[in-house]
Formats: C-alpha cells, structure tokens, sequence
C-alpha cells in the first residue's frame, strides 16, 4: 500500500474575491454590519461622511470606540478572524470575524481602515485589484498623509480613540442614484439600531450621516396609547431564554394620516406585520411570519417582539450578514401557538368595526350575506326609500331599475375598495358623495311625507354596512 501524499494547491484568489464580493448585501446592510463593530468597541457615536466626488461615491464612517493597535488592525482586516463557536461577550454584535470585510468587499475595492487607541494611528488597506493581480493576500499600508485631507480624518485625530472606515471605489451602484441609496440607509438604521439610538440603555448611541443625526424608529409604536402591549412570554429552549412580546398597532381611525403611513414603513402594513427577531438588541429580520402563518389585511397591525442574546445563533440560523434568520422547527412550534393567539386579539378592530351596530331603527342601503361557501353585498332593497322610489315606477322602468341595481351589486369594485383601505385609509371619504345641504334637503322633504325624527335618523345613517 503506497502512502499518501499532499500538495498545496493555491486558490484562484481573483475568483475567490468575486463570490466573496457577491454573498447578498445591500449597501444599507453592509452599513449596518460596520456599525456593529462600532458598537462592539463601546462607541458613545458614528458618524458617516458620504459624498461623491468627480463622479465618484466616497463612504466615510468615523466611531469613538477604544480603537486598535496597529498589531489589532491587523488582525481585524484578516478573513474570518474569529472563531464563530466562541463565547462572546454579551454586548458584541459580530460573530464570523467577517463582517467588516465582506460588507466592504460587497461595495467597493479598496477597503482602508485608520484606527487609533494610546495616541498612535494605525492604516491599513485591502484593495482587491491587487490581491488579484498578485493572487495573494497582500494587505498594505498607505502613507496617512493620503487621507489627511478627509473629512472624518480630522476628526479622528481629534479624539482620544477610535476607527474610521474608508469605501473607495465603490461599484454597486450608480453614482446619481447615491442620494436615493442614502435615504434608504438612514431608514435603515433608524430601525435596525432603534434601541441604541433611544433611551433604551443607559449609554444612548448617536449616529450621523453627513451632520444629519438619526431619529430612532420604534416599530411597535409604543408610545402610543392606543398601542395594545400583549403579556410577555418566555419559550426556554436548550437552557436558553427567548423573550416574545406581542403588539398590536392602532387601528388607523386612532392615528393621523402622517403617522399612519410612517408607521406603515415603505414596505407597507401587509408586509410589516410578523415577527420582530432582535439578537442583543440589535434588530436582525422583520415583517416575517417564516412559513408558520399568511399574511393578511386582518392581521396587518399584528408585530411579534422576539428577543435573543448572541450566543443562540445555531438555534436561528442567522447568517453572515445578520439580515436572515430561521429559526429551528422546535422553537417554530412555540411561536405558532403564540401567532394563534395574538392573531385573534389584532383581527378585532376589523371585524368588529361595520358590524351589526346596536340600534334596531338603523336602516341600511347595503346588507351583507353570509353562506356557508360563499358570502355577498346586495342592495337593501327594503330600504324606505327604495321601497318608496320602486312604488312610482311603472312595470318597465322598474325592471331596468333592478338591472341597474344588480349590475352595482355584481361589479361592486371591492379589490380596489380594499387596496385603498390598505394604503391610504385616511383619504377615504364616502359622505362627500351626499352633501350636507342635500341631506337637509331630504330630511325636510322625508318629514313633509310624515317620517319620524327617529326614522329619518336611522335613514340618514343608512351607509354603515352590518
């Protein structure tokens, strides 16, 4: 038996960076896993200078944090520096050593980070058309003299510690649509860190972009008093807790039509509602319900706060990105028995709202009927007034009269009706269609005919559907 023998065979690195550069962040994710770094080395603030110069985006992001020597750099800037089955203290938001590099690589060739701690600056730089001309792993060392001119530079030099992060050359995107890519990131991390950026914890973290600060983004609406806050509820899985908090949003006759909408997030109610997963309070997915329920427009105010620490990221599947997450099929079983119930209690200011009102002399023009396989709205055709219009009509005109009607009844636009419930609510308005000065009209020509004050009420209030 001959013995085995090994050869060293070196990767295409050219090819290597191209998959490692297309693992699926956005610009705003990549953003938010720089950040986390950040807040891993205990930074009070952030601020991010991105501009574009002769046609060229340049992404600048300065913290406060204890910073690095230049050994720590390093290390820091080498592939997948940390070992993901570690323990990690309770605060740090990383876990693959990855993040600072493959969310830069995913934007820009040239990586270059300057950090500071006990007074010294440390450069050190990635830029991947080297690596694939060399096909090595050739990290460099600028001269600092070649971003002294930067913004955030200065202000690092300022400072007792920190690091500042440098995207040059970036490549996913039009430089004119960098605007547009901006107002997206800030919504972003107003809702990803709306913790940190709140009185949520004692040290309040600021983040800037370009001098503008961020406001944090609550998804739950919990200032509001017309939020319902459900029970917390603690499911122990593999001696590990994970805290569940439901919430209900107001219902949109309680909010303002600006409010509405902002809670109504860009992606919109529908879309929103779920689960809520934060990892050590940074908010990793939302608006998903992972398989385990549909969504619906009765459901749309229902949002499930599912918090975990960092050490449980094998029982959820988060990835490299910290954008993605599922859970495993035990933990899924717990959180179906939650969706059960709190899906019951956020249908309620639907279906309990145009439902039979209490009062026996209300008179309704539309009835609604309800089958076991099938249910409609048809025309109340015992309506007084239709009885009373009906009466005048000769056998023809009565025939195309119940045509007509039968024909708003069949074609009643109700997809349309209620897409624009969903997406603008606020701006529906049916009594504009019967105008105050009409209504008097009626109710003086109903009283001559010798209807009552209480009938002619019931009459006049006939548009609420049971």
């Amino acid at each position: 038996m001959s013995e085995s023998s090994e050869q060293f065979v070196r990767p295409v690195l050219k090819n290597f960076i191209k998959s490692l550069r297309d693992i699926g962040y956005t610009f705003e994710i990549a953003v938010a896993d720089i950040i986390d770094n950040s807040i891993s080395a205990s930074c009070s603030y952030v601020n991010i200078y991105a501009v574009q110069e002769e046609n060229n985006a340049i992404f600048q992001l300065l913290d406060d944090g204890i910073g690095m020597t230049n050994v720590e750099l390093i290390e820091a800037m080498r592939i997948a520096t940390s070992d993901p089955d570690e323990k990690r203290e309770k605060n740090d938001l990383g876990r693959f050593g990855l993040g600072l590099k493959t969310a830069s690589f995913s934007q820009c060739t040239v990586l270059t980070v300057i950090s500071k701690k006990q007074g010294q600056l440390s450069i050190k730089q990635w830029d991947l058309d080297l690596l694939a001309k060399k096909n090595d792993w050739i990290l460099i060392t600028p001269n600092l003299s070649t971003y002294s001119n930067l913004t955030l530079f200065k202000e690092l030099n300022e400072i007792e510690s920190g690091t500042l992060v440098i995207w040059e050359k970036i490549d996913r995107f039009e430089s004119a649509q960098y605007a547009l890519v901006l107002d997206k990131l800030r919504k972003h991390l107003s809702l990803v860190f709306h913790r940190f950026l709140s009185a949520h914890f004692d040290k309040k973290l600021r983040i800037t972009i370009n001098r503008n600060p961020l406001k944090p983004f609550d998804p739950f609406n919990t200032n509001h008093k017309a939020t319902l806050e459900k029970a917390e509820e603690i499911i122990n899985y593999n001696n590990k807790s994970i805290v569940i908090k439901p919430f209900i949003l107001p219902h949109h006759s309680k909010v303002n039509q600006q409010e509405w909408e902002f809670y109504a997030t860009e992606d919109g109610y529908i879309k929103s509602q779920g689960f809520y997963l934060y990892r050590a309070n940074r908010l990793i997915i939302y608006g998903t319900w992972w398989g385990l329920h549909r969504a619906t427009d009765a459901h749309k105010l229902v949002r499930i706060q599912i918090d975990i620490t960092n050490d449980q990221d094998k029982f959820w599947g988060i990835d490299i990105k910290k954008s993605t997450a599922t859970p495993l099929t035990e933990i899924k079983k717990e959180l179906k028995n939650i969706i059960n119930n709190v899906t019951k209690e956020g249908a309620k200011p639907f279906s309990t709202r145009g439902r039979i009102v209490k009062d026996k002399n209300l008179v309704r023009f539309w009835d609604r009927v309800v089958q076991p396989n099938e249910q409609y709205f048809k025309i109340n055709f015992e309506h007084p007034l239709i009885i009373g219009f009906v009466r005048t009509l000769d056998n023809n005109q009565s025939f195309i009269f119940k045509n007509i009607v039968m024909g708003i009844e069949t074609y009643l636009p109700l997809q349309a009706i209620q897409v624009a419930l969903q997406e603008t609510p606020h701006l529906m308005n049916q009594e504009i269609l019967f105008p105050k000065d009409e209504r008097i009209e009626l109710v003086n020509k109903l009283t001559s005919l010798g209807f009552t004050d209480e009938e002619i009420s019931g009459i006049i209030k006939s548009e609420i559907v049971k």
